[in-house]
């Protein structure tokens, strides 16, 4: 959040506060066409995403249930109301636009395009923090690019692959 006022800063916060304490879409998903497991060992997060693709490859429906901070459980709340209604490909662009925010790579005109999600600007500041917020992030990109059961990890632990780039 380049330059945001301190007022600016605490509405953010509360945002993310009150995603957190009350999150959207946090349910399990019955006939979904894509579910993935992501974890974060480091701090303990771990959830399960649950995506349900329409006609267009537009996303139907999103939807998650885990237990973490308060930075990853709003991330994958905003995260599903934005990318409801979306196809696959404004998706991925989502994510990586949204990846370059939490790595404080956005300037503020491009941090503004994000509307809601841009309250997680401050976390690169906090370089721990990264993997908490992007978590759910990568579960969707993994998700989005498989059609399978999957499982993603911000270590790169077990059958997840390769430490996630950037995260």
């Amino acid at each position: 959040m380049t330059g945001s006022p301190p007022a600016t800063e605490a509405l953010y916060q509360e945002l993310i506060l009150e995603h957190n304490r009350k999150p959207r879409n946090f349910r399990e998903m019955a006939g979904a066409d894509r579910t993935i497991e992501g974890r974060n060992p480091l701090c303990g997060d771990a959830l399960t995403l649950w995506v349900k693709l329409g006609a267009g490859d537009r996303i139907d429906d999103v939807s998650f249930k885990g237990q973490g901070c308060a930075i990853s459980k709003a991330s994958a709340s905003l995260m599903t109301t934005a990318i409801k209604g979306k196809t696959l490909g404004e998706a991925e662009a989502l994510f990586e636009k949204f990846h370059r925010l939490v790595r404080g790579e956005l300037n503020d005109a491009e941090q503004r395009e994000l509307g809601s999600l841009r309250a997680f600007a401050g976390v690169a500041r906090f370089p721990m923090r990264v993997k908490c917020a992007s978590l759910a992030w990568h579960a969707l990109h993994s998700a989005l690019g498989a059609p399978t059961e999957l499982a993603v990890s911000t270590e790169g632990e077990g059958p997840a692959g390769p430490p996630l780039e950037g995260a």
